[in-house]
């Protein structure tokens, strides 16, 4: 069973950055991570995938992310890294790590999740 562990969050102003990180455990094979991803949940709404990328380094984005949110992994260390910057007020919600096995889970939720992580913008 995969374990995600987020970390990272917190109260940033509007237009400041922020790095989440994300360490998945409990896998013996990295099949079970191929793909791991971002997503987002803001009060009152669903939950949307940030941006995403596979073992190989294919990656998606939402569009509200790209240009101002880069993802990245270390394979060895089985993490995944999301670089925020201009941070808006609307990026606020928790942020929930996610992987899967596919690479269709480039796009679509793979099965395991994190705990979330706040990430609150505010002046």
């Amino acid at each position: 069973q995969v374990q995600l562990v987020e970390s990272g969050g917190g109260l940033v102003r509007p237009g400041g950055s922020l790095r989440l990180s994300c360490v998945a455990s409990g896998t013996e094979t990295k099949t079970d991570i191929y793909t791991m991803a971002w997503y987002r949940q803001a009060p009152g709404k669903q939950r949307e995938l940030v941006a995403a990328i596979t073992t190989f380094e294919s990656t998606n984005f939402a569009d509200s992310a790209k240009g101002r949110f880069t993802i990245s992994r270390w394979r060895a260390k089985n993490t995944v890294y999301l670089q925020m910057t201009s941070l808006r007020p609307e990026d606020a919600a928790v942020y929930y790590c996610n992987a899967g096995p596919e690479p269709g889970n480039l796009y679509r939720p793979g099965p395991y999740w994190g705990q979330g992580t706040q990430v609150t913008v505010s002046s």
